[in-house]
């Protein structure tokens, strides 16, 4: 607790209020957006734990609005595959350095955001099958575990399969939720402590104003404003991932 300062809650409200706007709007992005300003303040495994924590409770209240659009059998190939990444995510953030990975990761979200976001119509993968899906639900559980990113690669995967936005969210955003959880009970066994509940705790006003304003925008959206937010989203958490 000895750490625990008014500029540290600040980052955390701050990084509750955008991240929690985000996954309102758009139903991804909470970690990256969240932990862009946590980790100026959080060590990694902390940020990740506090990522997975926030993530879950947000997750839970929204993906009540939307359970009309999740398909289990869709669902299923990422969810599987994305539980047998977590771990290995969750040993690579506490044994090595992850600066290159996230330097790589983000430019990675700035170039494809910016592809989006300009080209008229994305290409569409209709190849591949459930084995596509399972190998995009592996390589997100592995980012997941890595600091909470498994919601990148399954957004930008149900955008370039052609799925409409209702359909795209009753994959991913219940995906993001199996693999936060499975990331706080990993990443709980280690940062769990007294100061990993007053941040939680800190957190929740933010959360519950950024998710509500959100909400509010995300029913405002049509199928290509929808395409362009993502994309923008996409771009910028790139961008904050890489500073």
């Amino acid at each position: 607790m000895a750490g625990m300062t008014l500029q540290v809650l600040a980052f955390v409200w701050l990084g509750a209020f955008v991240g929690a706007l985000a996954i309102g709007a758009a139903g991804f992005a909470f970690a990256l957006a969240a932990s862009a300003l946590w980790l100026h303040v959080l060590d990694p495994l902390r940020a990740t734990f506090l990522v997975a924590a926030c993530g879950t409770m947000l997750h839970i209240g929204i993906i009540w609005r939307i359970r009309a659009n999740i398909e289990p059998r869709r669902l299923a190939p990422f969810v599987v595959a994305g539980l047998a990444g977590v771990p290995i995510g969750i040993y690579v953030l506490a044994r090595f350095d992850q600066h290159a990975i996230k330097i790589a990761l983000g430019a990675f979200l700035v170039a494809y955001g910016l592809y989006s976001l300009l080209t008229p119509q994305l290409p569409k993968i209709a190849h591949g099958g459930r084995a596509a899906d399972a190998t995009v639900g592996f390589l997100s559980g592995i980012l997941g575990g890595l600091g909470g990113y498994s919601g990148v690669l399954p957004t930008i995967w149900t955008q370039l399969r052609g799925w409409p936005k209702d359909v795209a969210r009753g994959v991913y955003q219940p995906f993001i939720l199996v693999m936060q959880v499975a990331t706080l009970v990993a990443a709980g066994f280690v940062t769990f402590d007294p100061t990993s509940l007053v941040l939680i705790v800190a957190a929740l006003p933010a959360l519950i104003a950024g998710a509500w304003l959100g909400w509010l925008l995300f029913g405002r959206l049509d199928e290509r404003r929808f395409r362009q937010v993502l994309a923008v989203m996409i771009a910028v958490s790139g961008a904050m991932l890489m500073l």
